[in-house]
């Protein structure tokens, strides 16, 4: 019995034909993908985090000048700006950093002037010394001299807490003080630990600064800054008052066998046994007194003379630190302890020199610095796929460029509001704040 076949339709025949004609030019010509890249993107980061140029094979390079031409051929400006076109817009939102201009108001100010002494050593730059004009009119003096301030409306103490003695009374009080100090005594009574830390209207107020980890209160001060935006006054690490003194040359030349720039000289266990995992897996250098396979301390110098700062005075670390750095495509910053907000110079000092930092330490840092500009180490599976990354960028020109892009593009992000919280604008701010509480004129407490 013979079947009665339908012609195939028309439409039909034309539509396989094409599939065919498809397949066999997929099969025999080499179309690119667009998936393609020598960097293998950890699945631990966020593509935000890790977004690179597509490369199909590694290209070795130690000119960042011509990394940047590569980039700005390939990706560009305009295309680095649409990925962060919210920060373009708005600027930084983030809750770790102050803004007090969002809701400013020169009303609140009760003073036109503020003088502030600087009490005891400190580390703070004598150069920050200055009259300063400050926003609605308000002038600022911040001085370390009595003799130029001897009226001052707040004190400031840095390395030792503000004085805890009982102030000058009228008579009619001291018989209430008496009365503490006979039935309670100075250190079992709440209301006597009051009285004794109490600051009496008429004098200065007190300021403690605190930038240490585990910042901690005093219990005396009017005013507390650090470095967390709960604070009264917050102080980045991020301002260019901590490079005084320093030669800033910087290289375009990158090192391409020795990849990692370190240099600790304060070794603690834990810093020290990331490190030395990482160093397992990665060529460095360590130039300071941990973990240092150079030779000895200030042995920069001798690989790159033409960081040396004075030749005829004698080195100190400090003074070539980022031209050392800038010639290292990486700079590896692991902070003492790994606390919210706690950002410290280690990272900024290797975004100044031109290098891209490995970091470890404050969970939140993405709030602190520029987007795409730093690789953070704690979103890493493990050391060895850190590793495998950090190895592949190095042989990336344009992948490499891009972690520079923010500076050349102009697209700082959270960290404009870093520089403008940082120690180099903490005169203003200060003096604005001791303004708002009326000065030597605040209520007594």
């Amino acid at each position: 019995m013979l079947l009665n076949l339908k012609p195939f339709n028309s439409f039909a025949i034309t539509m396989l034909g094409l599939s065919l004609l498809i397949l066999f030019c997929y099969i025999f010509f080499d179309f690119p993908s667009t998936t393609t890249s020598s960097i293998p993107i950890p699945t631990s980061q966020t593509l935000s985090q890790l977004q690179l140029h597509p490369q199909s094979d590694p290209e070795p390079f130690q000119l960042l000048l011509a990394a940047f031409r590569k980039w700005d051929s390939q990706v560009g400006c305009s295309n680095f700006k649409a990925k962060h076109v919210d920060l373009m817009k708005q600027g930084s939102n983030s809750s770790s950093l102050q803004r007090d201009d969002r809701d400013y108001q020169c009303s609140e100010l009760k003073m036109n002037h503020v003088g502030v002494l600087i009490k005891g050593w400190t580390w703070i730059p004598d150069n920050l010394d200055n009259l300063y004009s400050c926003r609605c009119g308000l002038s600022c003096l911040w001085t370390k001299s009595p003799v130029l301030l001897d009226k001052p409306d707040a004190l400031l103490f840095e390395t030792t807490t503000p004085p805890s003695r009982v102030p000058f009374l009228p008579i009619k009080h001291l018989a209430y003080v008496w009365f503490l100090c006979i039935n309670f005594g100075e250190n079992n009574h709440s209301g006597y630990a009051h009285f004794h830390k109490m600051r009496r209207k008429g004098d200065p107020l007190r300021v403690y600064m605190d930038l240490e980890a585990g910042r901690k209160r005093s219990g005396f001060e009017d005013i507390f800054i650090s470095y967390h935006a709960k604070d009264d006054v917050q102080s980045t690490y991020a301002g260019g008052l901590f490079h005084n003194n320093r030669n800033y040359y910087l290289s375009s030349y990158k090192n391409n066998e020795t990849l990692v720039y370190w240099s600790s000289s304060r070794c603690l266990p834990e810093r020290n046994k990331l490190a030395k995992t990482i160093f397992g897996l990665l060529s460095h250098h360590s130039f300071g007194k941990c973990l240092n396979n150079v030779g000895g301390l200030d042995m920069a110098l001798s690989l790159y003379p033409e960081c040396t700062k004075d030749p005829n005075s004698a080195p100190q670390w400090w003074d070539h630190l980022h031209c050392a750095m800038s010639h290292y495509k990486f700079v590896l910053a692991i902070e003492n302890t790994y606390t919210q907000s706690y950002v410290t110079e280690k990272l900024f000092y290797a975004l100044d020199s031109g290098a891209v930092p490995i970091y470890f330490g404050a969970p939140n840092v993405m709030d602190f610095v520029p987007p795409h500009s730093i690789i953070d180490g704690s979103k890493f599976k493990s050391m060895e796929e850190l590793a495998d990354y950090v190895k592949a960028l190095a042989n990336d020109p344009v992948g490499y460029a891009e972690y520079h892009a923010w500076r050349r593009c102009g697209v700082v992000g959270n960290y404009g509001d870093t520089r403008a919280t940082s120690l180099d604008t903490l005169p203003c701010r200060l003096c604005e704040a001791v303004s708002r509480r009326a000065g030597r004129d605040a209520t007594a407490r």
